[in-house]
C-alpha cells in the first residue's frame, strides 16, 4: 500500500451502515455518514459514490464477534459484505474486530445514531494496530 492512502471504513448493519474515512499518513479516522438504505441496490450506489469520491485504496470492515471471539450470524453477514465490496470494487478489504465499539460510540454520541462514530471507532483500531 502507498505510504499515504485513503482508508473508508465500514460499521455493517443489515438495516444501517456507518461510515468513517481517514488517511494512513495522519492516521486519525473521522465519522463520514451513516448509509440508512436498505435496498441493496441503492446501498451499494451510495457506496460506490463514496469510493468515487474519495478514491480510497483500502476498505475496512467491522467483524461483529461475541464477547468470547466466536462468530455468530452478524459474523458471516459481515464478512459476506467485505466479500461483496471486495468483488465489486476491486480494493483490498480487512476484516477489524469490532467488540465494544458500539458500546462506544454511544457513549460519545450520547445514544444519538451512532453508526458513523462506530465506524470511525473501528477504523482506528484499525491506523492504531499499522506499524510504524
Amino acid at each position: 500500500m502507498p505510504e499515504f492512502s485513503t482508508v473508508l471504513a465500514f460499521d455493517y448493519g443489515v438495516r444501517k451502515l456507518g461510515v468513517a474515512l481517514g488517511n494512513t499518513l495522519l492516521r486519525q479516522a473521522q465519522p463520514l455518514e451513516i448509509i440508512d438504505i436498505e435496498n441493496k441496490v441503492r446501498r451499494f450506489e451510495r457506496i460506490g459514490s463514496l469510493v468515487s469520491s474519495w478514491q480510497p485504496q483500502r476498505l475496512v470492515v467491522g467483524l461483529p464477534l461475541t464477547q468470547a471471539g466466536a462468530e455468530q450470524l452478524a459474523t458471516r453477514q459481515a464478512r459476506r459484505f467485505a466479500n461483496q465490496l471486495r468483488d465489486r470494487y476491486g480494493l483490498d478489504v480487512m476484516l477489524v474486530d469490532e467488540r465494544g465499539s458500539s458500546l462506544e460510540a454511544q457513549q460519545v454520541t450520547r445514544h444519538s445514531p451512532d453508526d458513523a462514530v462506530a465506524a470511525a471507532i473501528i477504523l482506528q483500531r484499525y491506523f492504531d494496530s499499522l506499524q510504524n
